[in-house]
């Protein structure tokens, strides 16, 4: 019988869950994006975990050693679910390796960490696409670093100890200028109101001191093409940061083609 490695992977979207699998990334995102009817259709993010990462909190080696090969087919296990609950609160960041964006078709690319150098403006107003365990959809005046630690030790009514965020690559001036004089007005975010959109924008510029600023409570990650996130990934929890930054047009139009030519998921 083939040995197959093993591997841990945390899935953070659609849901937030740790699965043993047989399966390499590439193979684990198109089966969970296509390959299983059971499981989901559209785009999927996760991250490889190290294989020895252990907690009390997940019975990582029970659920791995039932992670073997099919007695009949000798088919590597494909997905062995150890928990779907509290996940990213219990996988420390520094056990993090590769994050894996899939597209709806199953395509993969893949992400390394890197450290997060950026000098940002002050003041700044943005808008980030919380991931796990939230899934709100919030604009802010903080950049990343202080929106992170904000929401992981600053705010208890709408934060978590842990946070995986993303930020919407959206133009504040060219929507406000798109929209001047128009008696209906629309937004490139996907499936929320532009009202309350334009809304947000105006009470954060009119109140500096409110920092943040709800958008919508849910997510707009199964419309949003991966083409309209800005920068990459953020985990964060308290003072520590783990970054993923997408890799940079000339990348994706040479190295990741067959990923970035599917652009409308």
């Amino acid at each position: 019988m083939i040995d197959y490695p093993k591997h841990l992977y945390m899935i953070v979207y659609p849901i937030n869950a740790l699965v043993a699998s047989q399966l390499e990334p590439e193979d684990f995102g198109m089966h969970f994006a296509v390959g299983s009817t059971k499981h989901y259709s559209g785009k999927v993010i996760f991250v490889e975990v190290d294989i020895n990462f252990r907690n009390a909190y997940f019975d990582i080696e029970h659920f791995l050693n039932q992670t073997v090969p099919d007695t009949v087919t000798k088919r590597p296990k494909r997905t062995k679910f150890i928990k779907s609950y509290d996940v990213i609160a219990n996988v420390p960041l520094n056990v993090l390796k590769k994050l894996y964006l899939v597209k709806a078709n199953g395509v993969v690319l893949p992400l390394e960490k890197k450290e997060y150098t950026a000098i940002n403006e002050p003041g700044l107003i943005r808008i980030y696409q919380e991931i796990a365990p939230l899934e709100t959809l919030v604009g802010s005046t903080k950049d990343q670093r202080e929106f992170g630690r904000f929401i992981t030790t600053e705010t208890k009514s709408k934060g978590a100890p842990k946070i995986l965020f993303t930020q919407i690559d959206f133009n504040i001036d060219k929507f406000f200028e798109e929209n001047r004089g128009k008696g209906i007005i629309t937004c490139q975010i996907p499936n929320v109101n532009p009202y309350r959109v334009k809304e947000c924008i105006e009470e954060l510029k009119r109140h500096p001191e409110k920092l943040t600023k709800t958008i919508s409570l849910g997510s707009v990650m199964k419309e949003i093409s991966f083409s309209l996130l800005k920068h990459g990934f953020w985990f964060v929890e308290k003072d520590e940061m783990v970054f993923y930054p997408m890799p940079t047009i000339e990348e994706l139009e040479t190295k990741y083609f067959y990923w970035w030519k599917y652009s409308a998921s």
